[in-house]
């Protein structure tokens, strides 16, 4: 099931606490990805369906200094290059930074593709360089290490644990400053909508709070509220 322009677009312009509490009221509580930050402060909101890499345990006899010796073959240079544009690559790196899950380079690559992100519950190397692409990127410290002493890479576009959450390829991922939050492809669009209104209507209570209202009687809503948010969106058009 492809995602829409009209909730991609809606999701560009929600938050992931949004989501987040959207998300519970279906009864999802373990959404958020644990323990990972964006690199770049400045770059763009993170939206896209999910395209994961899984790495196990190293292990020294496969994973050696001549692994990449034929790179066409290795799963985690095939999953970089075959990312679908606009897709986020999503890698189970079993909370481990030790080692890198990628470097600057094949984050990069990623970037020049269109991949629209890069998650990993692990940590990138060349972080400094990773800094300067105008690309969400998230990961939960650096990690110089090259990631064969630590990541033996595995499955490609299959289910994963990423952060303690579940992600399934084709699940919808969105990020913004304070994280990323994971929402199962059959429930995006209608997700997409609700977070929308939502946000709408606490742009609007946001403006009275900060105007000295008081949250009783606001948040949530009684009838006098409903009808001044009903009057605020129509001047505002939300």
């Amino acid at each position: 099931m492809a995602l829409s322009e009209q909730a991609r677009d809606k999701f560009a312009n929600v938050s992931t606490a949004t989501l987040t509490s959207v998300l519970l009221k279906r009864g999802f509580r373990n959404t958020f990805i644990s323990g990972i930050h964006l690199i770049n402060s400045d770059a763009p909101r993170m939206v896209g369906p999910a395209y994961t890499l899984r790495y196990i345990p190293a292990r020294e006899d496969i994973d050696t200094t001549n692994s990449y010796n034929d790179a066409r073959k290795h799963p985690q240079r095939i999953a970089i290059e075959n990312c679908p544009k606009g897709h986020v690559m999503v890698f189970d790196s079993r909370k481990d930074a030790s080692a890198a899950s990628a470097g600057g380079i094949l984050v990069s690559r990623m970037y020049t593709r269109g991949v629209a992100g890069v998650v990993s519950d692990g940590g990138f190397r060349d972080t400094g360089d990773i800094e300067k692409l105008p690309f969400p990127v998230y990961h939960s410290r650096p990690s110089a290490p090259t990631n064969t002493i630590r990541h033996h890479a595995l499955d490609i576009n299959q289910p994963i644990g990423c952060g303690d959450v579940a992600v399934y390829p084709g699940d919808i991922m969105v990020g913004d400053s304070e994280g990323v939050v994971v929402i199962p492809q059959a429930l995006a669009e209608e997700v997409a909508d609700e977070a929308f209104e939502q946000t709408a209507f606490e742009d609007f209570v946001q403006e009275k709070v900060l105007a000295g209202a008081s949250t009783f009687g606001l948040y949530p809503p009684e009838d006098a509220a409903k009808a001044e948010f009903a009057e605020w969106r129509k001047q505002h058009k939300r």
